[in-house]
């Protein structure tokens, strides 16, 4: 019983330190309009964001994004494959992966992932 308040003392203690040490880290040391802003990719953020961009940049990081999702669901798929030596679990396997395939062929073959020309 005692060690199981002097725990929760402990625990409770602890956490307030470690709130009380956020606290004093948040304070904003210089208000500066530059320091305040968003960053994101290289650009100013002081300056217009009608600024164009490269669409092979945009393009690139959709087909990135979709290969990604592709791969999250290939995951799963492999490890039912794994658990249940079914034929349809093996075929539906199979077929995904072509699939998965034939697109990074036609991407290929497209010249979408190519970055500098």
């Amino acid at each position: 019983m005692l060690s199981g308040v002097m725990s929760s003392i402990l625990g409770i203690s602890l956490s307030i330190l470690v709130m009380g040490f956020g606290w004093v880290l948040s304070f904003k040391m210089m208000c500066d309009r530059e320091k305040n802003s968003p960053f994101e990719c290289g650009f100013d953020p002081l300056k217009s964001a009608r600024l164009p961009y490269s669409m092979r940049f945009f393009l690139l990081a959709i087909i990135f994004l979709i290969f990604d999702i592709e791969i999250v669901l290939l995951f799963p798929l492999l490890i039912s494959v794994l658990m249940m030596y079914s034929y349809k679990s093996i075929l539906g396997c199979f077929w995904f992966l072509v699939i998965l395939i034939i697109g990074l062929f036609y991407e290929w073959s497209e010249g979408s992932l190519n970055w500098v020309h």
